[in-house]
Formats: C-alpha cells, structure tokens, sequence
C-alpha cells in the first residue's frame, strides 16, 4: 500500500497553528483522525525545525497510558513536561478516554507556550455539539474518508479498476490494506453494525431497534431521493406499522446526522433566492457504507456518482444545497403551466456559485434546468464517461467525472 496523503486537512491543521484554540479533528470514526495527527502533522512539524521534546503525543487508548486517562495525571504530566517558554504541541488521540476531558483541554488555553490537538472517536466525541464544551475556543477540523484523489494516489491499477474499486467500497483508509472482495466486505458491514449504530444506540440511550435499522436501510436505497420524516413514516405506516411517528424518524435522521455518517442538504429556490425547509436529501459519508449497508445488493451508478460529487463538494469546503427553478411551460392545450425543474447541486463559497448537474447519460433533461437560471454563474454537467472537459454552445462545462474528481480546480475550467 502506498502511503496516504491527506494534504487538504494537513494544510488545515498548518493553518491554525498557534491560534491559541483547542484543533478538534471530528469525523466519522476509522476516517483517519489519529493519522493525520501523527505521523502526517507530527512529521510536518519535525520537518520543519520543532525539536521532538517540543511534541508532547499521547495515545490515550494504549494500555501504558491508561493513568493519564485521570484527569489530573494528564494535566500534571502535559505541565511537567514543559522545560522553557518555547512552544509545545500538545498531540492527545482518543480524547474521550479522559474522564472529564473538557475542563482538562480548558485548563490548556490558560498557558501561553501551549498549542492543543486532540481527536476522539466515541458516541460523545462524535456528537456535533462538542466544540461548545469548549467556550467557543475550540476549532474543529472535520475530518472525512478519502476522497478519490486521495483514493487514487494510494492505489495501484488501471483508471477503471480504480474507479470501480472506489465506486463499491468507498474511501475509509483501512479498505486499502485489505486485497480480498470478502475482506473489504466483512469490514465495512461490521464497522456500521458493530461501531457506528452501537455509537448511535448508546449516546442516545435507545434500545437496540427494527425502526432504527430501517430507517438507515431507506436511506441507503434511495440515496440523493428528496424525502422527510413524514414521508419515511408513512412507509412504515403503509407496511401495517401505524406506531412510527414522523418525531421518532426526525430523531433518528439527527442521530445519524450527529455521528456525521450522513450529511444533509437543503432545497434553495434560485429565483426566490430562499430556502425551501422540506424535503430534503441525505447522503452518506462513504459509498462503500452505504453499499455495504445493502449488502452491495445496489450498486446503483447514477445515485452513488451523485453522492460521491456531493462528498466532494463538501470535501472542498462548499456550501451544498439542491437548486429548484421555477418556470411556466406550456401544455398540449396550449395553456401556461407552472413548473419546477431541479438542479443537483447549488455550489456556493463566498461570492462564488456553481449550477453543477450530475448525469449518469447526457440528454436534454440535464441541460434544461440549466438553461432557465438566467443568472451568470458557472454551469457544469459531470457525465459519467471518462472524456476530456470542454464547453457546449450555451457555454456549459462538460466534463467527466474521474475528471472532475481528480482535476483540483475542475470547477474552473
């Protein structure tokens, strides 16, 4: 296996050095938190003049260390470490073994030659909200799978079979040390069964549930589908299950929300320029979850082509929402009727936007929504073909989607 680089999130942890906040890598656990704080930070920062006895790691979940998971053990130890008034980089994996790990890491901020990187991966470290345990001075780097490029630079093969490998078994870094079908397979069912839902069940303090575990099913069959908890609920109501209420399916969509094993995007009406509050779509951190989930039973391309330009997007620090635009048509009577077409993926950062529409084949159905945004922001089409970017008459971007993927400014071509 070649070695995996993760620049993007590197340059993000080399970006806030210093800043005298508490660096919180969150993600979807086996994402590769604990990799990128050592070995790729803690080389970048030996590689760049820091002496060894500047780095203060520990791994929290090693045997050997298990004294510092009191609270004052590790306090007294990070403190004794400091010999001079140079800076110290304070590397803490797997956080949440310390009980009452929050006031430990505030004590931190209070010294000057302090700089605090922590990662955690339990049901508590995983939820959402945990930056505010830290008074709004803690600064989250989100952390995700890898992403194709990523992907793609770790791995031997052809193009396609690299495309094809990605497409099925998605990006969390431990997939590329496993060569079996089965062994890819095994892994992936048993971290959502046995970590990710176990995390859900027990952060939240529900019993272990058909309702839960459907819930998730629906989701991955219907990947990208515009959908609500009203909506889900009645499916279960119309298979003669009347006690699910769209409140418990609404809980259960936050849960997998928190754990950040799914992302959700909102509906944007362009020419309104407002939000539309429901329904929404949700798609998953990893295709190879999502797959997996299945029992790779659906390995649909047009859905997982979408999620995975989704994950990209997010990957590259956009703003996601899923556009709707507005127009009248006219029917065989002649008659103006009201429409409303839908543009996959609204791409804001800033004052830039982008009208992107993923296309499993090219027809005119892509291109229409397209042409009624009247404004004079970028359009771009991915194809599933692999062809070589270029522009239609109307002066859209055309490009396929190892391309676009691989291409770091594929969105200004």
């Amino acid at each position: 296996m070649k070695e995996i680089k993760r620049d993007y999130y590197l340059n993000k942890l080399i970006d806030k050095k210093e800043n005298k906040m508490i660096k919180v890598i969150t993600g979807i656990r086996r994402c590769g938190k604990s990799y990128l704080l050592d070995p790729l930070f803690k080389n970048y920062l030996l590689d760049n003049g820091v002496d060894e006895k500047h780095i203060i790691k520990l791994d929290l979940d090693y045997r050997e260390n298990k004294k510092y998971c009191d609270p004052d053990n590790l306090l007294d130890y990070v403190l004794s470490q400091k010999k001079d008034k140079k800076m110290y980089y304070v590397l803490l994996d797997e956080i949440q073994n310390v009980e009452d790990f929050e006031s430990v890491l505030n004590s931190f901020l209070g010294k000057d030659n302090l700089d605090v990187y922590v990662t955690g991966s339990n049901s508590k470290f995983l939820s959402s909200d945990i930056i505010t345990e830290f008074r709004g001075r803690g600064d989250e780097i989100r952390l995700a799978p890898l992403s194709y490029k990523e992907f793609y630079n770790a791995t031997d093969g052809s193009d396609e079979e690299k495309w094809n490998k990605y497409l099925t078994y998605g990006g969390m870094p431990f997939i590329l040390s496993l060569t079996k079908a089965e062994d890819k397979s095994k892994y992936l069912k048993d971290l959502f069964e046995n970590t990710y839902l176990k995390d859900i069940l027990e952060r939240n303090k529900i019993m272990k549930n058909n309702v839960l575990d459907r819930t998730i099913d629906i989701l991955a069959s219907s990947v990208g589908s515009l959908t609500n908890p009203k909506k889900i609920a009645d499916t279960f109501v119309s298979k003669g299950e009347k006690n699910v209420s769209p409140k418990t399916i609404n809980n259960y969509l936050n849960y997998f929300l928190d754990a950040y094993l799914l992302n959700k995007t909102e509906r944007y009406d362009i020419k309104g320029k407002k939000y539309i509050s429901t329904p929404s779509k949700y798609y998953f951190a990893d295709v190879g979850l999502r797959n997996a989930r299945l029992n790779f039973r659906q390995i649909d391309y047009g859905h997982l082509m979408e999620n995975i330009i989704y994950n990209e997007l997010l990957g590259r620090g956009y703003n996601v929402d899923v556009g709707v635009i507005e127009y009248f048509d006219t029917n065989k009577n002649k008659k103006k009727v009201h429409k409303n077409l839908e543009i996959d993926f609204v791409v804001n950062k800033g004052s830039q936007r982008y009208y992107i529409q993923s296309a499993f084949s090219m027809d005119s159905q892509e291109l229409r929504p397209l042409l009624n945004v009247k404004d004079f922001f970028k359009k771009i089409i991915v194809v599933k073909d692999d062809i070589e970017p270029w522009h239609n008459e109307e002066g859209i971007l055309i490009i396929g989607i190892q391309k676009f993927l691989l291409i770091d400014n594929s969105l200004e071509l």
